[in-house]
């Protein structure tokens, strides 16, 4: 009997270390750090006691370097969108139910990790699948996901997770409440609403000018009209040489056109309409017939010769136009 009682006393230690090593016991045992923090961080040992088989659950990893010393600024980028993933995972499953655990392997804590798996690149993820009991895989290679494309929010890669772990209840994303977004918005919408009552005095009697409104309107009508947008659109030269050491400043075809020759149309439309705005608006008020006269035949000339020119510009566009005014 007394026997018995020593050979008890020495195999409970041994029958709660060996419980301890099977793939429930490990579970249990990160769940309870991840609901300390996280997703849990990770070293080489932890990292190796998580992913090695047999697993009754997934397990998913980023695999990082956020030290500066290491320049990796995706890293930097991604792991506030991670930590969001793997807390709000766990907020919604602290009972356990989807037996699926995150963690965090930074360079600095796993290089044999690294070395092993041969990565040149961070970060990226690997998802273990479990490889016994519900949703099991026979192949125990984990499922990898490289950040191709560029930085991701935690939204984005959500749905890749989701897609590889095992049928069950997916916990939703949950972003806290940005508090200092909100005081920076506050912040200025106080400041623009402060400057505004400050400057509405000196500020009224510009926005309701008549001249002013009408100036901005004429600008942005000649802007468009000489071909400002198509510019933008096909990502016209400046200029193009001749072919005899000189450039050009027009080019034929209605489908062809150069930066240089729109501000150049532009020119032309302006001061067309301002020679029309000073023989409809500013003449009439001229207290002296004889200074009329002059001006009248002044902006008549200007009209008559920028118009001129304006068909000859067409006429480069279009070869086949047979009209023209002197001296062009």
């Amino acid at each position: 009997m007394r026997l018995f009682s020593l050979l008890s006393l020495v195999l409970l230690p041994l029958s709660a270390l060996a419980a301890k090593k099977t793939p429930g016991g490990k579970f249990w045992s990160f769940q309870s750090k991840a609901l300390q923090s996280s997703p849990v961080k990770l070293n080489d040992a932890s990292y190796e006691e998580l992913t090695t088989a047999p697993r009754d659950y997934s397990a998913v990893i980023l695999l990082t370097a956020v030290e500066a010393r290491f320049g990796c600024q995706l890293c930097r980028e991604f792991q506030p969108e991670w930590d969001i993933v793997g807390k709000s995972w766990t907020r919604g499953d602290r009972q356990g139910t989807t037996r699926t655990l995150f963690g965090t392997l930074d360079f600095a804590d796993g290089k044999n990790t690294f070395q092993k798996l041969m990565l040149q690149t961070a970060p990226i993820i690997l998802l273990f699948p479990p490889t016994i009991g519900q949703g099991a895989k026979a192949d125990a290679q984990p499922i990898r996901y490289d950040f191709t494309t560029g930085p991701r929010t935690a939204e984005q890669i959500y749905p890749w997770i989701t897609r590889h772990l095992p049928e069950g209840p997916q916990p939703p994303i949950y972003r806290p409440f940005n508090y200092m977004r909100l005081v920076a918005v506050t912040t200025i919408l106080l400041g623009v609403i402060s400057f505004l009552s400050i400057a509405a005095p000196y500020l009224l009697p510009l926005i309701q000018n008549r001249n002013l409104w009408a100036a901005i309107s004429l600008i942005i009508i000649l802007l468009f009209t000489s071909g400002h947008m198509f510019n933008h659109i096909r990502n016209v030269p400046y200029v193009t040489p001749d072919g005899k050491g000189g450039v050009q400043y027009f080019v034929g075809g209605f489908s062809n056109q150069l930066g240089l020759e729109t501000q150049i149309v532009a020119a032309i439309y302006g001061i067309l309409s301002f020679a029309t705005i000073a023989l409809a608006i500013r003449v009439p008020r001229m207290t002296s017939s004889s200074q009329q006269q002059v001006m009248v035949f002044v902006w008549g000339a200007v009209m008559f010769g920028m118009y001129g020119f304006l068909m000859r510009v067409f006429k480069i566009k279009n070869g086949g136009y047979p009209f023209r005014l002197p001296p062009f």
